[in-house]
């Protein structure tokens, strides 16, 4: 693999935040990170009242309706603010915000289980979430039977990270020279953005080789004037990849791709050094 110099790398071409965990998310032109990611990032999560645990489309079969909900805030955000609400928008395309008092009675209808919309780590404007534990909330992740997987057709348990309804970082980065090489693999494939659910996209500069952002790894990316993020490590891609979601179709081949040419890794994790404001179009600069 190629291992990028320091300096210019490329540039975001487009930001994306998902305030309630497992649901569709909302485009960006601009936003703030702070040291807990994009702000507004998962920012919630359903939990299911019959065993505790964070409702995740990582494991579809409990979840299967999920991916057909759509959630965006309904206010600015500021770092120095309470969240605003969210409005969730339901499969039949009726819509809820947060502070309704029976958006947890509509969702558990909707999701054929009792849920409670669930705050993680700070104040909202919805007075009627609850906050999440100090304790580490739990979810499950269904492996599908392909080679090349850690797991293979069966359900795992796993922990979020504090706190949190992250399943490992705080941001996901991915360049879109990354899902042109799968395209070139697997050409019936529908490669796109968000079937992967990053933050940050960026379109590099020259052609790296495969995989390009990993040779990041371990290194600081600087994205505009102020934001620093240190890149952790590979993220490693499950079913969550292969379902439908509006007009695109399910599609193993997908995870099954990525599994055959880099270990089911896409893209990659990254901790925030520094935070400020990111915009659409900010140069990627590589730093030491």
């Amino acid at each position: 693999m190629m291992q990028s110099p320091q300096g210019s790398a490329g540039s975001v071409v487009s930001l994306w935040r998902y305030p309630v965990k497992s649901m569709m998310g909302e485009e960006l032109n601009a936003t703030e990170v702070t040291a807990r990611g994009l702000l507004g990032d998962r920012a919630y999560a359903l939990v299911d009242s019959s065993d505790g645990k964070v409702a995740s489309a990582k494991n579809p079969k409990k979840w299967p309706g999920l991916f057909d909900c759509r959630a965006a805030f309904a206010g600015d955000l500021r770092s120095d603010a309470a969240l605003p609400p969210v409005r969730i928008t339901m499969p039949d395309g009726s819509a809820m915000t947060s502070e309704h008092g029976r958006l947890d009675e509509t969702l558990s209808r909707v999701l054929e289980r009792e849920v409670t919309l669930t705050a993680a780590g700070r104040g909202t404007g919805g007075s009627v979430v609850r906050a999440v534990p100090a304790s580490r909330s739990r979810a499950e992740a269904y492996w599908p039977d392909i080679d090349g997987l850690g797991h293979r057709d069966t359900v795992t348990d796993f922990e979020l990270p504090e706190g949190t309804f992250f399943d490992a970082a705080v941001v996901h980065l991915l360049t879109t020279a990354t899902l042109d090489r799968l395209r070139e693999w697997y050409p019936q494939g529908r490669f796109e953005v968000r079937r992967f659910r990053p933050n940050v996209v960026v379109r590099v500069l020259e052609d790296p080789g495969d995989f390009a952002e990993e040779a990041w790894i371990d290194r600081t990316v600087a994205i505009g004037e102020d934001v620093r993020l240190r890149i952790t490590g590979p993220c490693q891609r499950c079913v969550m990849t292969t379902l439908a979601q509006a007009d695109l179709p399910r599609d193993s081949g997908i995870l099954r791709t990525a599994a055959q040419r880099n270990h089911a890794n896409v893209g990659v994790y990254a901790t925030v050094e520094s935070g400020g404001m990111v915009r659409r179009g900010d140069p990627i600069t590589l730093l030491g």
